[in-house]
C-alpha cells in the first residue's frame, strides 16, 4: 500500500508513519518517507504487515513531533481500508519538542508552604504541588508524584533550565492523561547532596538521606493527602527525579514500598551505589512496583552501562522475592545529563507509569483553538 503525504512545513526532520503495524513506534526506521520533492513525501508498505483497518499518524521522530491540525490540536487517528491501495494525506502542522502548549490546559500551581518544616531535619523547605488545570470544578481524587529538584522542574531562569512539566502536563491534559497532582520539593541547596545520598559519610559527611525519605512519606504526604482530593493508596503514589534526585527516589521505593508503587527514576547516580548495595524491606508479599529507568548515552561512559547493570539486579531481586517488579527503560543515546533531555522525557514517564499507555495516541477530538508558545 502506497502511502502519500503533503506538508507545507518545510524543516530538517524526517518524516515517519506509525500506527497499529508498528506497535506505534513513532520513530521506526523501517517507515521512513522518502522525499520526492519539496512538501511532497510517501512511503510504500507490503501488505503482509497492514492490517485491513489500518489507523496510523505521521511524525517528525517522535511523539513530541507529532503531527497537528491547522489550530496545534491534536489529530485523531487516520484510518483507512488496505484495500484501497494507496492513500493522499496532509499535514498542516506538526509538534515540535513537545510545542505549542494550550493555556486552558495548564496545571495549577499553588505554593503550599515558603517555609514547610521538616522536623526530621529540623529545617524549612519550599514546597509547591501542581493540580489538573480542572481541580477546582471537578470532585474528583488523583494519584500523586512527588518529585525532587522542584527549583528545575518548572520555575522560569533556573539555573540549569528547567523540565518544563508545567508545560508538560498541559501536553498530557489535552491527551486525556493530565489527572495527576505533582508535589514539587525544593532541593537544600548546599544541603541537596547530604539530603539526597542515604548513607555514605565517603560522598557527603554526615549524610541525611534516611531523614529526608522520611520527610516525605510520614510528614509531607499525610499533609497533602488530608488537604487535597489524593488519591491515598500506593497504587496511586509515585516518587522520583534525575541525578541524585532519583537515587533518594530509589531508596525510598525500596524502604517504603507499602507508600509507592511507582518510581521515576531518570540518569539516576548510581555511582554513589556502584554495588547496588540498596537496603529493602522484607515482606512476606512482595509489593508490585512499577519503575521507569532513563538515561543518556551522552552522558559519561559509564551512565548507561550502571543502568543495564541496575536492571540486572532488579531481576535478581525479583527472584529472590523481594519485589515484583516492572521496569521500562529507555536510552536516548544523544541525551547528556541535563534538564532538556530530562523534560522531554517526562510526559512519557508519566504515561507509562500512570496509564499504562506508552504508543497508541489516545482518541480525542480537539476543540481548543488558543496557543501558547
Amino acid at each position: 500500500m502506497k502511502f502519500k503525504l503533503y506538508t507545507a512545513i518545510s524543516d530538517d526532520r524526517t518524516v515517519y508513519i506509525t500506527g497499529n503495524f508498528n506497535n506505534w513506534n513513532p520513530k521506526d526506521g523501517n517507515y521512513q518517507l522518502k522525499q520526492t520533492d519539496p512538501g511532497n513525501y510517501f512511503i510504500e508498505i507490503s501488505d503482509d504487515v497492514l492490517p485491513e483497518d489500518i489507523e496510523y499518524k505521521f511524525t517528525k521522530g517522535g511523539w513530541e513531533n507529532v503531527e497537528l491540525d491547522p489550530y496545534g490540536s491534536i489529530t485523531p487517528n487516520r484510518k483507512v481500508k488496505k484495500s484501497l491501495g494507496s492513500t493522499d494525506n496532509v499535514v498542516e502542522q506538526w509538534r515540535l519538542n513537545w510545542g505549542p502548549f494550550k493555556d486552558e490546559f495548564f496545571p495549577i500551581v499553588e505554593m503550599i508552604s515558603e517555609e514547610f518544616y521538616i522536623p526530621q531535619l529540623d529545617r524549612y523547605r519550599k514546597v509547591w504541588a501542581l493540580l489538573p488545570y480542572d481541580y477546582y470544578i471537578s470532585n474528583k481524587s488523583y494519584p500523586v508524584l512527588y518529585l525532587q529538584d522542584a527549583q528545575n522542574l518548572f520555575n522560569e531562569g533556573s539555573q540549569y533550565g528547567n523540565w518544563e512539566i508545567d508545560k508538560k502536563l498541559s501536553i498530557l491534559a489535552e491527551y486525556g492523561r493530565g489527572d495527576i497532582i505533582i508535589i514539587a520539593i525544593e532541593h537544600g541547596s548546599a544541603e541537596r547532596i547530604k539530603e539526597y545520598i542515604f548513607d555514605n559519610d565517603n560522598i557527603a559527611n554526615g549524610s541525611e538521606g534516611k531523614k529526608y525519605i522520611r520527610f516525605i512519606a510520614d510528614t509531607l504526604k499525610p499533609f497533602v493527602d488530608e488537604n487535597y482530593r489524593t488519591k491515598k493508596d500506593r497504587d496511586n503514589t509515585g516518587i522520583g527525579g534525575s541525578s541524585l534526585g532519583a537515587l533518594i527516589s530509589i531508596y525510598s521505593g525500596f524502604l517504603y514500598p507499602e507508600v509507592y508503587s511507582k518510581l521515576l527514576i531518570f540518569s539516576p547516580s548510581l555511582w554513589v551505589e556502584p554495588n547496588n548495595n540498596f537496603p529493602m524491606m522484607n515482606f512476606r508479599v512482595p509489593f508490585k512496583t512499577k519503575i521507569y529507568l532513563y538515561g543518556g548515552g551522552q552522558e559519561g561512559s559509564k551512565m548507561v552501562k550502571r543502568i543495564r547493570v541496575f536492571e540486572e539486579y532488579l531481576k535478581k531481586w525479583e527472584k529472590k522475592n523481594l519485589f515484583d517488579f516492572e521496569f521500562k527503560t529507555n536510552i536516548n543515546p544523544e541525551g547528556t545529563h541535563s534538564e532538556f533531555y530530562w523534560s522531554q522525557e517526562f510526559p512519557r514517564a508519566i504515561e507509562w507509569l500512570f496509564y499504562d499507555n506508552t504508543e497508541n495516541p489516545v482518541e480525542v477530538t480537539p476543540q481548543q483553538k488558543s496557543i501558547k508558545q
